[in-house]
């Protein structure tokens, strides 16, 4: 038998309650999770089941409201956010659906910002490497309005790599794009995931891009109801 992997994440028994007009909500209760460095992971499930929301716990962006969140050998809930800034900027690259570019940047200083942030003195050499890797070479200087919308969302995943993290965190990257593009996105990221070695969770609606990770997390209502090494459609 293979030797397990070491997780890069370890979730134990988190919950996550928010508090609406109507009262307590649970968005997630009492989920364990264990995710191996090198893993490529697919969660799926129907709208309002918590996904997004796990996602966003992995990457320090939410603070679970119980049980215990460790990534890359730190204790999430025991960081303050200053330090879990740092976390993020060094461990996780984060590929969201909208881009979430700085409209006044040009393609190379929207990748070289988290850099930057992180005091790399050769910031932009390495943000123009990475717009190279992803075949964005020649549109290092063009800002987002002048990009099409996979090509932004090549410059926001450039971003996401640019530190080297050892976690990929993708929630429905290609959900603005079509089909088209939407499949050389995720061809990219599949092969930069492949080449770097990384992890790679992925948040998705579509059976056949589940298909493609070695591992399918189902949730429903807040749980985990089914972890796979094969996606079974519903």
């Amino acid at each position: 038998m293979p030797t397990p992997r070491p997780p890069i994440i370890a979730l134990a028994d988190v919950g996550l309650r928010l508090v609406s007009r109507a009262g307590p909500v649970d968005i997630l209760r009492g989920v364990s999770l264990e995710f191996g460095r090198g893993e490529a992971v697919a969660i799926v499930g129907p709208s309002g089941s918590g996904k997004t929301s796990l996602l966003m716990i992995v990457a320090g962006l939410e603070r679970a409201t119980s049980g215990s969140v460790e990534v890359a050998g730190h204790d999430f809930t025991a960081l303050g956010e200053d330090a879990l800034a740092l976390v993020r900027g060094r461990e996780i690259g984060i590929v969201f659906q909208s881009f979430h570019l700085v409209p006044t940047m040009t393609a190379l200083e929207n990748v070289a910002l988290p850099l930057e942030f992180a005091g790399n003195a050769d910031a932009f050499g390495i943000a123009g490497e990475v717009l190279e890797e992803v075949g964005l070479g020649h549109r290092t200087s063009h800002f987002p309005a002048q990009l099409s919308g996979g090509e932004q969302q090549r410059v926001a995943l450039a971003r996401a790599l640019a530190p080297r993290p050892k976690l990929i965190l993708a929630d429905e990257p290609t959900g603005n794009l079509d089909g088209r593009t939407g499949g050389q996105i995720i061809e990219l990221l599949f092969d930069l995931h492949r080449r770097r070695s990384t992890t790679l969770v992925l948040v998705t609606h579509d059976p056949m891009l589940a298909e493609r990770c070695e591992r399918v997390v189902r949730m429903a209502d807040g749980r985990i109801v089914a972890d796979a090494t094969e996606f079974e459609a519903a």
